[in-house]
């Protein structure tokens, strides 16, 4: 076998050398692309955030606080919170008594948890009161019902949570919109029937989903 010489082993050498300064160089350009990448991925996230903070015209500008805020409110109430294009919607355990539109006892603190998050998060804000019945009675009965629901819970945010009364609208929706389609009185399911949902729209363009799971 013959053996190399000096300037077939140079030219080997300088070869092998090549090719490892290459691949080098190909390692730091794939290094280079990836910290771009994630820096331009961080960079996004805190732009999204901004722009989430301007659209919901928020005073702190801290989403992760309204989110802490949403999801302390799921927990300790039950609330169904849902992101719309324009804002919020609330569904928290406020029902009613069959044929009657007084509070019940208990539900004060969740009314006034929702008037926090209200006029800290969402300052200039429309908010409606949407009031509803079950289906036992006429339609119109119903509406007047369900409004005098909405009216009742309006004047609690009024006068009890410091909500302004320019800020808040009360309307009645009657027995559409059941939640336990057929239940009235005493049936299971019919206090469900017989709810207020809120409804904040944002003071600003548009408002993203908070949170990825899609709550309802």
């Amino acid at each position: 076998m013959r053996s190399l010489t000096g300037p077939a082993i140079a030219i080997v050498a300088g070869t092998l050398m090549t090719g490892c300064l290459a691949t080098q160089s190909q390692l730091r350009h794939e290094t280079d692309e990836r910290t771009l990448a994630v820096n331009a991925e961080r960079s996004e996230r805190m732009a999204s955030d901004s722009a989430l903070a301007q659209a919901l015209g928020m005073v702190q500008g801290d989403v992760r606080a309204l989110r802490k805020d949403l999801d302390a409110m799921r927990s300790e109430f039950n609330a169904k919170i849902i992101a719309m294009e324009d804002g919020l919607k609330f569904a928290l355990p406020v029902t009613f008594d069959y044929n009657r539109s007084e509070l019940r006892n208990g539900t004060q603190p969740a009314l006034s948890r929702f008037a926090k998050i209200a006029t800290h998060y969402y300052p200039g804000s429309k908010i409606t009161v949407e009031g509803f019945a079950d289906p036992a009675g006429s339609t119109q009965y119903n509406l007047a019902l369900s409004r005098r629901r909405a009216e009742t819970v309006r004047g609690y945010l009024v006068s009890q949570a410091g909500l302004t009364t320019n800020a808040i609208e009360a309307v009645g929706y009657g027995k559409t919109r059941l939640v336990t389609p057929g239940a009235w009185g005493s049936l299971p399911g019919a206090e469900l029937n017989r709810r207020v949902v809120f409804v904040i729209e944002s003071s600003g363009n548009r408002t993203v989903a908070m949170n990825s799971r899609g709550d309802q």
